[in-house]
């Protein structure tokens, strides 16, 4: 496992943003663990998370021209994706251009409903997770709308769980919209980052339990 896993998920742990116990999902099901990114709300935590999105997007091999984080919690992820790439984290520094949009378009102004740079080239959706697909599918009509090719996704976790049919969230997004979607992690190195280590026996358990029920083959 690509050491930045085994970093973000320490990280995620510490910062209490990955938690364990017995957590009901929207879907109804008992998860033994739960993830809210929204917790990554301080300058410290939002500049590491910056970097390991930067850090999986390099090693991802993806060609990129520019970011775009969809309303509400993509807009503090783009930005921090972009600094970090501004800084060098994870390959040659580089300026990438970023966007955003509202979600009611401005009629005086600028207006609009994108914000930030203009939508051109290869553009990376950056979110949190993909639960239903709704903010990425919004986020290609927009981007296609403007011109421009959305050329993938990059996401925190991966949760690998089975949605209404046979595939994910995941990959649904990919076979709809032809585009890779990049995590961080996904829940196979969560599953790896816990075995051998005796303080989390049982909880690596229930995560395979529960895989074993609901989860998909990456």
């Amino acid at each position: 496992m690509q050491s930045f896993k085994g970093e973000f998920l320490d990280f995620a742990i510490r910062q209490q943003v990955l938690l364990f116990g017995e957590f009901k999902t929207k879907a109804g099901r008992l998860s033994p663990y739960f993830f809210n990114a929204g917790l990554f709300n301080d300058g410290d935590s939002l500049k590491k998370l910056g970097e390991f999105y930067a850090s999986a997007i390099a090693a991802s091999g993806l060609a990129f021209d520019a970011l775009f984080g969809p309303a509400y919690k993509g807009i503090p992820l783009a930005a921090s994706v972009a600094i970090a790439f501004a800084a060098g984290v994870a390959a040659p520094a580089r300026n990438v251009p970023f966007s955003y949009n509202r979600k009611e378009a401005k009629d005086h102004g600028e207006g609009g409903s994108i914000v930030g740079a203009p939508l051109a080239g290869r553009v990376l959706i950056v979110d949190d997770v993909i639960s239903a697909g709704t903010s990425v599918r919004e986020s290609v009509e927009l981007i296609r709308a403007a011109g421009a090719t959305p050329c993938g996704v990059a996401i925190a976790l991966d949760r690998m769980e089975r949605g209404l049919g046979e595939l994910s969230a995941v990959q649904e997004v990919s076979r709809d919209y032809g585009i890779p979607v990049i995590g961080i992690v996904n829940l196979d190195d969560l599953a790896r980052h816990l075995d051998g280590k005796p303080a989390w026996h049982d909880t690596l358990a229930s995560i395979n339990t529960y895989r074993s029920r609901y989860g998909v083959s990456a």
